[in-house]
């Protein structure tokens, strides 16, 4: 059976969850990766009101729609961050230039969103941890090994009382390696990993789309870390180094032709997804395969429309069958 081909909505939070689901099932998607912000899911409504639920789960039926997993980016990026004023961005408007405050209410959100997750009968919520190091990225000034430390030691203290909740009710975190969060690509992610090696409900949304631009073979990525891959993004970017452009985006707007590289729309970029699928098989992943749809030079409709043609295309059965085995004696 192939697998479940959802939207992840993080970049459509400005359609009501009717709306969203309307479009969504018009789209060809199977379900939904519901963001806990904007105008999709408000996660402390849905952990604490039936009716609100309610809403939700007959909407979702309603278009025939799943949802298998919720997502909370913006909202644990305010957990690992502190001090930073674009998380006024994220945080509600009152809290604005409030550091502590704005730690205080994304640490209970994301208490919340495990709560909704079980209320929703969801067991996986995607999202970002932040980071307190990342400013640390290239080691000038001079960056000791005991900085570095104190910055994975913050993330597990800070995230632990999340876990638990957690735990409690029966989901499990994962996390989408990406600029910006403490882990951004391969040994940054293995040490992460170590570093929760105790708290198994702590794994990895995978998502190639941040790891090839950076020179990192997706492929192998997932491969080495599949035992901690709870969820499963398909997104694409594509590499277009001029010889003045580079990797570090230049302070320039994503879209810009002028970049280095940019997010496109599934098949439209370097990423391959076949080789993706092919690892997924051969470990017997057969969760949801989460559509990130970004590309700054395509309306998102048709790109998202394309994009889920394109997964329901790309993803292959695994053999059940040995193709030489006609030919045994």
């Amino acid at each position: 059976m192939a697998r479940l081909v959802t939207l992840t909505t993080c970049q459509w939070a400005d359609m009501d969850f009717e709306t969203l689901c309307k479009t969504a099932k018009e789209m060809g998607y199977d379900g939904l990766e519901i963001a806990c912000w904007g105008n999709n899911l408000d996660p402390h409504r849905a952990a604490t009101d039936p009716e609100y639920v309610k809403f939700i789960k007959d909407t979702l039926d309603k278009y025939g729609l799943q949802c298998k997993a919720l997502a909370t980016h913006i909202i644990g990026q305010c957990v690992g961050d502190y001090n930073d004023p674009r998380l006024n961005n994220f945080a509600p408007a009152e809290l604005a230039d409030k550091p502590a405050e704005i730690r205080a209410w994304a640490t209970q959100t994301m208490k919340d969103a495990a709560v909704a997750a079980k209320n929703l009968g969801v067991h996986i919520i995607t999202g970002f941890v932040g980071s307190p190091i990342w400013k640390y990225l290239y080691s000038f000034p001079q960056t000791t090994e005991e900085m570095i430390a104190a910055g994975y030691q913050e993330i597990y203290d800070l995230w632990c009382p999340i876990l638990d909740v957690m735990k409690e009710n029966d989901c499990v975190f994962a996390l989408e390696v990406h600029p910006g969060e403490i882990a951004f690509d391969y040994y940054s992610t293995k040490r992460l990993l170590q570093k929760f090696a105790d708290r198994p409900e702590f794994g990895l949304n995978f998502d190639p789309s941040h790891l090839i631009w950076q020179g990192i073979k997706p492929e192998l990525f997932l491969t080495d870390f599949i035992d901690r891959v709870y969820h499963v993004h398909m997104k694409d970017a594509a590499v277009t180094l001029d010889g003045r452009s580079g990797l570090l985006g230049s302070h320039i707007d994503f879209g810009d032709l002028r970049r280095g590289w940019n997010f496109r729309s599934l098949g439209h970029g370097d990423v391959k997804f076949e080789e993706i699928i092919r690892v997924l098989n051969a470990y017997g992943y057969d969760g949801p395969l989460s559509v990130e749809w970004e590309d700054s030079g395509m309306e998102r409709i048709a790109g998202a429309t394309e994009a889920c043609a394109f997964v329901r295309k790309v993803d292959f059965a695994k053999s059940d069958f040995a193709f030489d085995s006609a030919i045994a004696n």
